[in-house]
C-alpha cells in the first residue's frame, strides 16, 4: 500500500487524474484470455496513448463470465505491466459478498491502487439506502485500499446524490463512477466534490464536465483507446487542453472526433457491445478476440460494416 485508510481520500486527489480507461479483455479462439495480448494492449495503452489508469475487470472486461483466480490473474497482469507508468483501479464487483473482499485483499496485497465495487443487487429490501450504506462500510472495513463506489442501472436502483454522499464520508471512500443522467452527477459534486471524486463513463459529456463541474477524472470506458492511436490523441490533447483553460481550443480538438464517436456509436449492433469494441480494437492493431459465450458474436456482415466505417472516420493510424 502506497498509503494508510486515513490517508486515502489525500492519495486519490493526488494522484487519480486524467483519462483512466476500462480494459476489454482480448480472448484466444478456446475463449481463454490471451495474456500476451492483454499485456501488449496495456503496454500500448499506457507508453503510446498516454492513459493515465485503468479499471480492470470490470463489465468491460467481461468479469460476470471470470473465474475468481481469472480476475485475480487480470490484477496481477496489470499490477505488473502499469507499474510505474499508470494507476490501477480494480473491479472487486460481485453478487457474492465474500467473493467481493475475498478479491479486495488481494488487489490490496499485490499493490493495486485502488478497488470498485459496484452497488448490489438487492432482494426484498425497503430500507435500501440504509442496505447499501451498510454495504459499503463493512467492505471498507475489510481493507485499507481506496474504494471507490459504482452505480448504475444494472443493480436495478440508482443511489442517490444524498446517499453517495453519505457513504463518501467513510473514510477509505475515494471515488465513484457514476452512470447516471448529468443532473444527478452534478448534485453530487455539489453535495461531496470535496470528499469524493466524482465521475463518469461517457466520453461525449468528458469535456463539459471539465468546463463546468472542475472534473479532472475521467472514470472510465474504452473511448480512450477507440477514439485514440499512437498518432492521433485528440482525447488526450482536448483534455490537457480544457485542463490548461484553453477552452476553445479544446473545444475545436473535441468535436473534431465527431465522425470517429459517430463511426464508433452508429455501427454497434445492440446487445454485442464488447464484441464490437475488440473488432474495432483489432482494426487498430490492438488484440480483441471473440467474447465468452453465452455473448453474442458479430456476423461478418457486422464486421464488414464496422470496418467500412473505421476506414471511413477519420482516425490517423
Amino acid at each position: 500500500m502506497k498509503y494508510s485508510r486515513l490517508d486515502a481520500k489525500d492519495y486519490a486527489r493526488e494522484n487519480m487524474r486524467g483519462i483512466w480507461a476500462a480494459a476489454l479483455n482480448p480472448m484466444r479462439e478456446d475463449f481463454s484470455i490471451d495474456e500476451e495480448g492483454l499485456r501488449r494492449n496495456i503496454r500500448h495503452w499506457t507508453d503510446d496513448l498516454g492513459i493515465a489508469g485503468l479499471f480492470i475487470a470490470g463489465k468491460q472486461g467481461e468479469f460476470f463470465s471470470m473465474s475468481v483466480e481469472e480476475r485475480k490473474r487480470n490484477f496481477e497482469i496489470a499490477v505488473e505491466e502499469t507499474e510505474g507508468r499508470a494507476g490501477t483501479i480494480m473491479s472487486c464487483s460481485d453478487q457474492n459478498f465474500d467473493t467481493v473482499i475475498d478479491l479486495a485483499k488481494h488487489a490490496e496485497a499485490i499493490g493495486a491502487d485502488y478497488i470498485v465495487v459496484h452497488a448490489p443487487i438487492l432482494h426484498f429490501v425497503t430500507d435500501r439506502d440504509d442496505t447499501v450504506f451498510e454495504y459499503y462500510r463493512t467492505v471498507c472495513e475489510q481493507v485499507d485500499i481506496g474504494i471507490a463506489m459504482w452505480s448504475h442501472p444494472d443493480s436495478g436502483y440508482l443511489m442517490s446524490p444524498e446517499l453517495c454522499a453519505r457513504v463518501a464520508e467513510l473514510p477509505n471512500i475515494v471515488a465513484i463512477k457514476y452512470s447516471v443522467p448529468r443532473e444527478m452527477y452534478a448534485e453530487l459534486s455539489r453535495l461531496a466534490g470535496d470528499k469524493l471524486l466524482v465521475s463518469t463513463a461517457s466520453e461525449e459529456e468528458w469535456f463539459d464536465n471539465i468546463v463546468e463541474l472542475g472534473w479532472r477524472l475521467y472514470l472510465c470506458s474504452s473511448p480512450p483507446y477507440l477514439l485514440q492511436t499512437r498518432n492521433d490523441r485528440r482525447m488526450n490533447e482536448y483534455t490537457e487542453l480544457a485542463f490548461a483553460g484553453e477552452i476553445e481550443k479544446a473545444r475545436a480538438v473535441r468535436d473534431s472526433l465527431d465522425p470517429v464517436r459517430k463511426a464508433l456509436r452508429e455501427m454497434r449492433p445492440g446487445g454485442k457491445p464488447q464484441a464490437h469494441q475488440k473488432y474495432w480494437q483489432e482494426l487498430l492493431g490492438q488484440a480483441g478476440g471473440p467474447v465468452r459465450p453465452p455473448m453474442l458474436q458479430l456476423t461478418a456482415e457486422e464486421k464488414a460494416r464496422t470496418k467500412a466505417a473505421f476506414e471511413s472516420c477519420g482516425l490517423t493510424l
